[in-house]
């Protein structure tokens, strides 16, 4: 016989807000504390210097964490120009300076080389691994390495004011965009330095700031009864890739680990009407539905559903 888990059998999501010098790595154990799910995790690291989202995954969502990992991100940062920092950012010691500033004419003529498929170099103080060890404790240690680069997309980077000492942005990004190096670059490319003086996360996916909840980190407060009510159903993170209606038959199928092969003309119709396409030779994603939950993630091949990941709901 199976052993119970221990913990709350919760399933689904939760929207943070995460607070200014809070790691995510407290905002999990926190929860953790409050909530008492079986299983717990976020998606996607946030500085503890940072604000803004942080997408928390309860019970059977952590399944769907790469999703969301992978998912476009906005978010709003301030360059001060005239220092370089170790960390590129507020929390770093200041290890050159310039009395240089840029214009804001001198930055809109720049951006452009910092939208699209860019070379980046991650900070030194990040979580990247060298040889197995996290950059930022060789980083600690002293250690001398080099943080190898790496191409990230930038899909739109933008000026919302200037001033002679800093500059806010916003910018929309792929997986993997250090906000730090596009500040330390910038600088880098104007000669005059700059680093990250304050960050905010915007948007993760389908996770954005105009329904986040602001998570209060004092121990005494119990936000249990609230955060339980901005839980939001597993398959809100999946809502970029097509949902198909499954029936009891088909349901029992997948839960069992079993193919389904969809190739009536009322399946294929089912099929394209949720937006798959029969005819590619491209394995596809999708979620299979039944009774208005998610049931498992799939790979689509043509008419043909493969389970891979089924959901213990």
């Amino acid at each position: 016989m199976a052993r119970k888990k221990k913990g709350n059998k919760i399933d689904g999501w939760l929207n943070i807000n995460k607070p200014y010098d809070v790691t995510s790595t407290d905002v999990v154990r926190i929860l953790k504390r409050i909530l008492k799910p079986q299983k717990i995790g976020h998606a996607g690291t946030l500085d503890p210097l940072a604000t803004g989202i942080l997408p928390i995954a309860l019970g059977e969502a952590t399944k769907t964490i790469p999703f969301i990992q992978d998912a476009e991100k906005i978010y709003g940062f301030t360059a001060r120009w005239g220092e370089q920092r170790s960390t590129d950012d507020l929390e770093g010691d200041v290890i050159a300076e310039s009395d240089a500033r840029p214009s804001r004419a001198d930055i809109e003529a720049l951006l452009p080389q910092f939208i699209g498929t860019v070379t980046q170099t991650p900070p030194k103080f990040s979580a990247i691994k060298i040889n197995g060890e996290r950059a930022y404790d060789l980083a600690r240690d002293g250690e001398d390495f080099e943080v190898p680069s790496r191409e990230v997309e930038i899909y739109d980077l933008k000026i919302i004011s200037h001033s002679d000492d800093e500059t806010a942005f916003e910018v929309c990004c792929g997986k993997g965009t250090y906000v730090r190096a596009i500040a330390r670059d910038i600088g880098a490319a104007l000669g005059c330095y700059g680093y990250v003086s304050a960050l905010n996360r915007k948007k993760v996916g389908c996770f954005g700031l105009e329904d986040a909840f602001l998570l209060d980190i004092s121990p005494e407060m119990d936000n249990s009864a609230a955060l339980e009510e901005a839980i939001l159903p597993l398959h809100y993170a999946l809502d970029d890739i097509p949902a198909v209606n499954v029936n009891d038959q088909e349901a029992s199928r997948l839960k069992q680990g079993q193919s389904l092969s969809l190739i009536s003309k009322p399946d294929i119709q089912r099929l394209t009407a949720c937006g798959l396409d029969v005819m590619s030779s491209d394995i596809q994603d999708a979620v299979a539905m039944y009774q208005g939950k998610a049931l498992a993630l799939l790979e689509v091949d043509r008419v043909n559903l493969k389970p891979y990941r089924v959901f213990n709901m």
